[in-house]
C-alpha cells in the first residue's frame, strides 16, 4: 500500500500536471495532502492534481513514482476509482443540463433568474451543480415516467436562496417561490411548492407523502455516491462554512451527521433506498469515523 504519483504530462497554468493517489484509502491519501501542504481544492474525486514542481518534495516525503498505467490499474483494484459519468458535473455541463430540464418553457425569463441565483459566486457545494444532481436524481427516481411538474419546480427553488442558514434560506427559497410563480400557475399548485420546499428543512417526509419524499430523496441522494465524489461534497461543504473555524465546524458538522445516521429511513422512496442507501451510510459513517 503506497501513495503514488505518475508522470506530470497534463498542461496547465503554465506547467505540467500529474496525479496524486493512494492505493490504499482516501484517508492516507489527504493526510499525506495535508501534511505536504497542498490545497484541498486540488482534490479531484479519486486523486490530487499535482504541478511537477511539487514532484522532488513529494517523491522525498514517500510518494512512490509509477507509469499513468500502473496507477490507474492500482486505484482501480482499491475501489477507489471514480469514473468520468460519476463524478460531479462541471459548472458549465450543470447549466446545460439544468437548462434542457426546465419544467415552465413559457417563462424562460423565470428560469434564467433562478440560474444566476444558483451561479452565484458565494456558492461552493449549493450551486448549479446541486441542482444538477437533484434533477438528474429525480430523472432516476421516476425512471420510466417524467418527475411531476410540481416536484421539479421545488427543485429549482429548493436552495434559490442561499446565504449559509439553514431553516431561514429554504424559508427565504419558498416564499421566492411564492411570489415569482403567483399568475404562471393556480394558486392550489404554487402552495404545493412552497410545501415541498419548506419540507427540505427537516427532510421528514409523512407517509404516503409522494411528491416530498421524491425531492427529498433527490436532495439526499449526493451522500449515496461513491466514496469521491462523496468527499468531494465534504470539502465543498465544509468550504461553504469557512467562516467557522475547524472544532466549532466539526461539532456542528458531527450533530449533521449523527442525526442522518440515526434515522431509521434515509431516503423515503423504494427506488432511493435501492440506489443510494447502503453507500450513503458508508460515506456518513467514515465521514463520522474521520470527524470524530
Amino acid at each position: 500500500m503506497a501513495v503514488l504519483v505518475d508522470p506530470p504530462r497534463w498542461p496547465a497554468h503554465g506547467t505540467q500536471f500529474g496525479h496524486l493517489v493512494s492505493d490504499a484509502s482516501l484517508d492516507e491519501l489527504h493526510a499525506f495532502a495535508k501534511a505536504a501542504g497542498l490545497p484541498a481544492r486540488a482534490f479531484d474525486h479519486d486523486h490530487y492534481d499535482v504541478p511537477v514542481a511539487r514532484y522532488p518534495e513529494l517523491i522525498a516525503r514517500g510518494a512512490v513514482e509509477v507509469g499513468s498505467t500502473e496507477l490507474l490499474k492500482r486505484l482501480v483494484a482499491a475501489g477507489l476509482r471514480v469514473r468520468p459519468a460519476q463524478r460531479t458535473p462541471t459548472r458549465t455541463l450543470a447549466r446545460t443540463a439544468v437548462t434542457a430540464a426546465w419544467p415552465l418553457p413559457e417563462a424562460d425569463a423565470l428560469r434564467e433568474e433562478l440560474i444566476e441565483r444558483w451561479s452565484e459566486q458565494h456558492r461552493v457545494y449549493h450551486d448549479v451543480r446541486h441542482l444538477a444532481q437533484c434533477l438528474d436524481a429525480l430523472r432516476q427516481l421516476t425512471d420510466a415516467e417524467p418527475a411531476p411538474r410540481l416536484v421539479l419546480l421545488a427543485a429549482w427553488f429548493h436552495d434559490a436562496v442561499y446565504d449559509g442558514t439553514p431553516g431561514a434560506d429554504e424559508r427565504a427559497s419558498a416564499e421566492l417561490a411564492r411570489e415569482r410563480l403567483a399568475g404562471a400557475l393556480p394558486s392550489g399548485e404554487v402552495s404545493e411548492v412552497v410545501r415541498l420546499v419548506l419540507g427540505t428543512i427537516e427532510h421528514h417526509p409523512a407517509p404516503g407523502d409522494r411528491n416530498a419524499a421524491l425531492l427529498v430523496d433527490a436532495d439526499l441522494s449526493v451522500l449515496g455516491q461513491p466514496r469521491g465524489r462523496y468527499h468531494v461534497y465534504a470539502r465543498d461543504v465544509r468550504e461553504e462554512y469557512a467562516r467557522y473555524d475547524d472544532e466549532t465546524y466539526r461539532r456542528g458538522r458531527l450533530a449533521v451527521l449523527d442525526d442522518l445516521l440515526a434515522r431509521a429511513e434515509l431516503f423515503h422512496t423504494q427506488r432511493g433506498h435501492s440506489l443510494w442507501n447502503d453507500a450513503a451510510r458508508r460515506n456518513l459513517s467514515e465521514e463520522r469515523a474521520r470527524l470524530g
